[in-house]
């Protein structure tokens, strides 16, 4: 058939494109081009799922609920490295490699990755299966996940064995890293700490759908198979994987070195140490190890580590400099941030000048004053910070005291400080500018109103041009207005108004995230569609009324009511509905008139045989029950499927909460008038 031929081609296709982008960085097709061929692909599939590869591009996007992580014996053992923090300690390995060859070997250098360590399997070109370290005998299937890691190649080709492992590390890049944390903090939610633990914590999540959105990245550094003998070094390896479709360290930038003279390793780990902030993912070291396999072969193993391999790992640095001043930015809902700005100096590898101060508090607790000289660090964050102030080197100097300001910035309004909260913020937010641009960017933004073929350089030049000012200046832009803009054709343009019109169709909950409330994340603009229903039952809500929706605390309230109590802001809210945009629950999205749940507070734990725990979650919330985290005073039911922990069950018995199997669920479900 035809179209089964064009499914097939298209699969092998977005194969290569994607190979060609994330481990290549040579892409041959737009961006745009790509999402057609892949929505084409997704009909056909839809049209004939017995001819859909299980590897397929599709399956990029995430999507699947993993109810628990299988527990999978690993084929090799998944071995730790062996630490050296020292030029001694490094020279005395070297020693015992030559010492237990009998020879000076052959040496390969590559960056030790800062991430989570992962076992690829596949069988005939395809991926199997991915598995966690855990403890170097077995570790978890978290093959769900980690298809959704562009950098990992789904399906292969060449001349490669029939069955192998692929040992690599999964990371978060730093501007990944950085992009996620910029919108929890605007969405009022607590920031992650570093990119590490943030992978960690992102692979082992139950969405597939959130993983994918999370952007991870990968390299791959070893080889397993018990037909390996055709490859002869682990350079080789690295060939043989690249041409494959892996994502490999290359000689060309300069992450992998292959020598047989110490003097290059040194000089390998001193220029890394130098420039590992010229990285976009974070390093912790430099991994040396013997580079033909039959020497490593040779050399052997401890019981936790090869002796033919080690890793050179960097201490965090500090470095002092003088503090020049302190400046002041304003994020989109008013968020007043101090930076340090500092007399350059050069930190890992970077030269810094600017770094985070947080807030009024930090200010304070440093005692900062201007021309003092201040200790820097990076240490895992991607924005350096100052840790602490050098005293002694203000003794006998006359230095001005640096005082947290009250005025924004930007536009001199007034700041304001909320009682508990560690920020100042602006809220003056329809007319300072650095507001405006931030709330229109967040908009359009994909998890709000998803506007394509506009992006924040555009919002930026309609700003400029005049275009726009609030978000219902969008909805007034015409052909006329956007061709005659610089870099505009017929084509963008179309696409652009396009993209807006079809805005118009977003649910309710995703316009009120839009709204850019201060505190509103995406989780809170849920509970209040969910309770409210429509825009107007929102707006005339007392704080009192705010506070009794589940997970909406006095803050969150007391921003919502500020933000309903200007004119000016309600005034947008009905200009918004004038052009047709959602502001009230559609009928297939409320829930269902048997609310045999209302007035009940409910955990769902375990895993479940008719319903994953979303789908249980889902269904709990139709029927009225409201669902929270963990297992309190104020929860009314546990439901509680198998492999629950023994733990949440003890503590509900203490607390006289309900436990319900899944059978005495579905019958409470079942009970309809």
């Amino acid at each position: 058939m035809e179209e089964v031929e064009r499914l097939k081609e298209l699969t092998k296709s977005l194969h290569w494109h994607n190979y060609l982008y994330y481990v290549k960085n040579k892409p041959e097709i737009s961006d745009y081009d790509f999402d057609i061929l892949l929505k084409e692909l997704e009909s056909l599939e839809a049209k004939y799922p017995q001819y859909a590869s299980k590897n397929s591009p599709t399956k990029r996007v995430g999507g699947d609920i993993t109810r628990k992580f299988e527990v999978v014996n690993h084929n090799y053992p998944m071995l730790s490295l062996a630490n050296t923090y020292s030029k001694d300690e490094l020279e005395a390995f070297i020693e015992r490699c030559e010492k237990g060859l009998g020879k000076s070997p052959e040496y390969i250098c590559e960056l030790k990755y800062d991430g989570v360590a992962i076992s690829l399997r596949y069988k005939n070109g395809e991926l199997e299966k991915a598995i966690t370290r855990g403890d170097g005998t077995k570790g978890e299937d978290i093959t769900n996940n980690v298809k959704t890691v562009r950098a990992i190649p789904l399906s292969i080709s060449g001349d490669y064995p029939d069955e192998f492992e692929v040992r690599g590390e999964i990371f978060m890049p730093l501007d990944a890293f950085q992009r996620l944390n910029e919108s929890r903090l605007e969405a009022g939610e607590d920031t992650f700490a570093n990119p590490r633990n943030t992978c960690a914590g992102t692979l082992k999540m139950q969405d597939s759908k959130i993983v994918a959105e999370r952007e991870l990245d990968s390299y791959v550094y070893g080889f397993l198979s018990d037909k390996q003998g055709f490859i002869a070094t682990q350079f080789e390896a690295y060939e043989k994987l690249n041409n494959w479709g892996f994502k490999v360290p290359q000689k060309h930038d300069n992450k992998v070195l292959v020598t047989d003279k110490p003097q290059e390793i040194f000089d390998f780990i001193n220029y890394w140490d130098k420039n590992r902030g010229q990285l976009p993912f974070e390093i912790d070291g430099i991994v040396i190890k013997v580079n033909r396999f039959s020497d490593q072969e040779e050399l052997g193993y401890t019981s936790k580590t090869p002796k033919w391999a080690v890793a050179f790992k960097y201490k965090a640095e500090e470095i002092s400099t003088e503090l020049l001043d302190v400046i002041y930015q304003v994020g989109r809902t008013g968020a007043i941030t101090p930076v340090a700005i500092l007399d350059p100096v050069s930190l890992s590898g970077t030269t810094v000048k600017r770094a985070s101060l947080h807030n009024a508090d930090q200010i304070e607790k440093l005692d900062l004053h201007k021309g003092d000289y201040v200790f820097v660090e990076k240490g895992g964050e991607i924005i350096p910070k100052v840790t602490k102030v050098d005293i002694e080197k203000r003794k006998g100097r006359n230095l001005e005291k640096i005082n947290f300001i009250s005025q924004c910035p930007a536009c001199n309004a007034e700041l304001k400080r909320v009682e508990g909260e560690a920020q100042h913020f602006c809220d003056n937010s329809l007319n300072c500018s650095p507001q405006v641009a931030g709330k229109l960017i967040h908009f359009i933004s994909r998890k709000a109103m998803d506007v394509e073929g506009i992006g924040a350089e555009s919002i930026e030049q309609f700003i400029h041009a005049g275009l726009i000012k609030l978000p219902s200046d969008l909805y007034t832009l015409e052909f006329s207005d956007l061709i005659k803009l610089e870099r505009w054709g017929e084509k963008s343009v179309e696409n652009a108004l396009e993209g807006i019109e079809k805005s118009k169709e977003i649910p309710f909950q995703r316009v009120v995230f839009a709204l850019g409330i201060r505190f509103v994340g995406e989780t809170v603009a849920k509970r209040l569609v969910k309770h409210f229903g429509d825009i107007d039952n929102l707006i005339s809500a007392s704080r009192e009324t705010l506070e009794a929706v589940p997970d909406i605390g006095p803050r969150i309230a007391e921003s919502l009511r500020n933000y309903f109590d200007n004119p000016l802001h309600i005034e947008e809210i009905n200009r918004l509905r004038s052009f047709g945009l959602k502001f009230q629950v559609e009928e297939s999205e409320k829930k269902l008139e048997n609310a045999v749940f209302e007035g009940l507070n409910m955990v769902v734990s375990g895993t479940f045989t008719s319903f994953d725990r979303n789908e249980l979650k889902a269904l709990i919330e139709r029927h009225g029950g409201v669902i929270k985290s963990g297992v309190t005073s104020k929860v009314n039911v546990l439901v509680a499927g198998e492999n629950m922990g023994p733990s949440k069950r003890q503590k509900a018995e203490g607390l006289g909460v309900e436990i319900w199997t899944e059978q005495q669920f579905l019958e409470r479900l079942d009970r309809r008038d």
